[in-house]
């Protein structure tokens, strides 16, 4: 038999060291993995600039403390779902996270199996659902924390081995624990005929089967534990998924309250943006490395001249402290020496490492670590799916480096997975031979603390969110290659 989702339904990581950095002992290399979402930065109608950890701003760029989350309750076959679905889709912004109460049954023995089998057991029951785990799901995402939610299979009532990360998110629709109760309110009659269609269509059961376990289990269910609530919901919506009005007003109050910013043409560029000064010769490098027609060779070496002159400006940023050395003369000379630990490089694979040469041409025995990033083939949006970093990173100066950043994407994921290192953000530097405008933006509203710097910045993205003029797909060009569909070496070859 399959289960009826009714009850409360819906409720719910030794290479050299820098010469400005003191001598320290060799520390090994930790790894860890982690998958996260990243931020869309457009959506079907506006971009918007809210990203990273966590991933939801207001108007002045300072985090909300919790998340909002709206509760959805009703019958069986009431048109929860719908009205879920057709909210998210009238908030058209990326973070929002459907969750079912189907992730949260519990796992039956092998009677409770046998009962499920012959349509005996109570899935419409409270004590059918694991309320603890889902309490500490709940508390995790109204924290922006990232969680694990369990896949139940309707088949052999267990749930599956790989379970459902979901990263920062903004919202998360589900009762408890809710900023917003909504009560989908639907006749009856309407609600019995289309759990008709569904079990009979989609999983595949017999009319009798369906009836009995409706009259047995799901009718008094209803009348005992959902139609209740309708007391405390804030929004009764009749007739589900067809009733506009009541969408629409939801919609407006959760805009109010999350007050998301949009993107805002021609603001000025942040200043936090270092862009290095554009002489002939560098304006001469930028023509070779830009022409489609440059060699691969030539593209290698003026790429990596470029490289070295934007990690030398790169470390001017760093803060010095007053220190005095004594010269072979015996005389004293008053001098400068970074002020903090080390520094510590991480470049976003593929084309980021391509930077790491000219990073240890001029720091010393620097430590580096390095993040790759992926598309999902199912979402079409990219995923951390590996990272390793130096151990001890919290204390660092951290170079990240990154080919080109157009949307910004792959820049705030790596700026994220640093955070949540407990590197400090004021201790992050971003470089990046070419930048769009777009990207710029994104990075500075997401973290106002984080230092930019690039060779140039272009104005434009086009719709295949490529920069204009731009560079075209670097990663190629430098190693010569055509990239992998699923390959996402800089958020400019991404299709977001």
């Amino acid at each position: 038999g399959v289960e009826s989702n009714d009850s409360l339904d819906g409720l719910s990581e030794r290479v050299p060291r820098c010469p400005l950095t003191p001598s320290l002992s060799p520390r090994k290399r930790t790894t860890s993995q982690s998958k996260t979402e990243p931020p869309l930065l457009r959506t079907n109608k506006r971009t918007i600039y809210t990203a990273g950890r966590p991933p939801w701003y207001n108007v002045t760029g300072t985090t909300f403390k919790e998340a909002f989350v709206i509760g959805l309750c009703g019958g069986s076959a009431s048109g929860k779902t719908t009205v879920a679905n057709k909210i998210i889709e009238a908030l058209d912004v990326p973070w929002v996270v459907l969750l079912s109460m189907d992730s949260f049954y519990k796992v039956l023995s092998k009677e409770e199996q046998e009962l499920a089998a012959k349509n005996e057991y109570n899935f419409d029951h409270p004590d059918a659902f694991d309320f603890e785990l889902l309490i500490t799901v709940l508390r995790k995402l109204k924290k922006g924390k990232s969680i694990k939610v369990p896949v139940y299979d309707f088949t052999s009532h267990c749930r599956r081995k790989e379970w459902l990360q979901i990263n920062q998110t903004i919202f998360a629709l589900l009762f408890q624990l809710l900023d917003m109760k909504v009560f989908v309110d639907t006749d009856s009659d309407i609600r019995l005929i289309r759990r008709l269609k569904r079990d009979i269509s989609q999983r595949g059961r017999d009319i009798s089967g369906i009836i009995k376990q409706y009259n047995k289990f799901v009718k008094p269910a209803f009348e005992q534990y959902i139609e209740p609530t309708v007391q405390v919901a804030d929004i009764v919506v009749p007739r589900g998924g067809e009733n506009f009005v009541a969408l629409d007003l939801i919609v407006q109050h959760v805009h109010s309250q999350s007050a998301l910013a949009s993107a805002h043409q021609g603001q000025p560029l942040p200043k936090t943006l270092s862009v290095m000064e554009s002489t002939p010769q560098v304006r001469g490098m930028h023509t070779i490395i830009r022409n489609k027609e440059t060699s691969r060779d030539e593209f290698i070496f003026y790429s990596k001249r470029l490289m070295r002159l934007l990690i030398e400006h790169a470390l001017s940023f760093l803060p010095l402290k007053p220190v005095s050395v004594e010269t072979p003369q015996g005389a004293i000379y008053e001098g400068k020496r970074l002020s903090g630990k080390r520094i510590t490089g991480v470049s976003i694979l593929r084309a980021g490492e391509t930077m790491e040469q000219a990073l240890m041409a001029v720091c010393k025995d620097i430590r580096l670590g390095k993040i790759l990033i992926q598309t999902n083939h199912d979402t079409g949006e990219p995923e951390l799916h590996y990272l390793r970093l130096p151990k001890d990173i919290s204390e660092d100066y951290v170079i990240l480096m990154d080919s080109t950043v157009s949307t910004g994407a792959a820049a705030l994921m790596a700026v994220r997975v640093l955070l949540d290192h407990d590197v400090a953000e004021d201790k992050i530097f971003l470089l990046s031979l070419l930048m769009a405008e777009m990207g710029v933006h994104s990075v500075a509203y997401a973290f106002p603390k984080v230092r930019i710097i690039t060779t140039a910045v272009d104005k434009e993205v086009n719709d295949q969110f490529h920069i204009i003029p731009g560079i075209g797909n670097f990663g190629d060009r430098y190693f010569g290659t055509d990239a992998p569909s699923d390959w996402c070496e800089s958020d400019e070859g991404m299709d977001f």
